[in-house]
């Protein structure tokens, strides 16, 4: 890892923390004012955002040029339509059911429950997860498979997302239509897997990850994708929404039987045929 700027990339990691931080803070003090905490899943995407230009803004003179703006772009536009996405999504209808069942387990202080099980999670998460787009602006091709990895890279981030924007858009048209009402999403990309939305988000990134690796140094960004992958497969994302939808919906068992939970498949045939 010769080479490398360690000194400008370990205090660009020190401010994003600082700035990190300080977003989380304003989203906790908004939403206590406005009593309700979903809109912390708004700051999420758009928090990357904001990591990506403070990086761009501190690694200059560090790192090529079309590399920075590229990475940061391409953040930008997952974290911002995220924001959007789900920001439209929850306007008009009641808090998240998550943060009621997080409320009433709260013993003491309802804030402090909350900035415990909630805001500063998040904000360490976020913050690990964002490793490869920040050590991604530093640094010059070390004799890596520069070329390779950026174009891989970019194919990637393009797959993912477009599932997740297709996926979430497809999702938003089945749910508007009233005639759908109880029903299994099963139409479009949720016929090949039952979350293209989450795979959408751990391609994007991998593809992100991809760009860093430009230098060795860009490998521990891995640990970014490994950790947002994890979430999305086993922690707070398809495990946990599947553990209570099979109630809401009768016909969720049969689809997961011949659905593939996460990575895009055929579906599988009845079990009669």
């Amino acid at each position: 890892m010769t080479g490398f700027p360690w000194g400008p990339a370990l205090t660009n990691l020190g401010v994003t923390a600082l700035v990190v931080g300080l977003v989380f803070a304003a989203a906790l003090v908004v939403a206590v004012r406005g009593g309700r905490h979903d809109g912390i899943d708004v700051v999420w995407g758009a928090d990357f955002a904001v990591v990506a230009v403070t990086t761009l803004l501190l690694s200059a003179g560090d790192g090529d040029t079309w590399r920075r703006w590229l990475i940061t772009i391409l953040t930008c536009v997952w974290g911002l339509r995220l924001a959007w996405h789900i920001g439209r999504r929850n306007h008009g209808r009641p808090e998240d059911p998550r943060y009621v069942a997080i409320l009433e387990q709260a013993r003491g202080n309802p804030t402090a429950h909350l900035v415990r099980k909630v805001y500063l999670p998040q904000a360490v998460v976020m913050w690990i997860v964002s490793l490869p787009v920040q050590l991604g602006q530093y640094g010059y091709a070390d004799g890596t498979p520069a070329a390779v990895l950026t174009v891989l890279g970019v194919l990637m981030w393009l797959v993912g997302f477009t599932f997740e924007a297709v996926g979430d858009a497809q999702l938003a048209a089945f749910r508007a239509d009233p005639a759908n009402s109880g029903q299994v999403m099963d139409r479009g990309l949720w016929r090949y897997t039952r979350h293209p939305n989450y795979f959408g988000d751990a391609a994007v990134w991998w593809g992100l990850t991809l760009l860093s690796l430009h230098h060795a140094a860009g490998s521990i960004g891995i640990v970014g994708a490994a950790v947002m992958t994890w979430l999305l497969v086993r922690g707070t994302g398809a495990k946990l929404l599947e553990s209570t939808i099979g109630e809401r919906r009768p016909g969720y068992a049969e689809y997961v039987r011949r659905t593939s939970g996460f990575v895009p498949l055929p579906p599988r045939r009845p079990a009669n045929r």
